[in-house]
């Protein structure tokens, strides 16, 4: 089980984005990195094409999960990823308040 999902709401604790916060778009476990919404944003030439017009165009790009952290559900500050088994299911919990992080 992963500590970063797609969905989850995610602080960024290092790099020029530090201190903002978007939702996971897609996550790259082979390359321990995730796309957030509107953080990392890059501005690529893109060539025009059948479907696409010719410009600059703004993305974002991946950034390293070591420089994500969860939001904390209760008060939305960085938290580490603690893994519990209630019932018969592995759950994650924010170890800052022990709140169960759904997902």
């Amino acid at each position: 089980m992963q500590k970063i999902k797609k969905g989850d709401k995610v602080v960024v604790i290092a790099g020029k984005d530090k201190g903002r916060t978007g939702e996971v778009v897609s996550v790259f476990p082979k390359e321990d990195r995730a796309v957030v919404s509107g953080i990392n944003v890059v501005r690529r030439h893109q060539r025009q094409s059948q479907t696409t017009e010719a410009g600059i165009i703004s993305k974002e790009a991946p950034v390293h999960l070591s420089n994500l952290a969860i939001a904390d559900p209760k008060d939305g500050k960085p938290t580490r990823v603690g893994f519990k088994v209630e019932g018969d299911k592995k759950v994650r919990f924010a170890k800052r308040s022990g709140e169960v992080i759904d997902g």
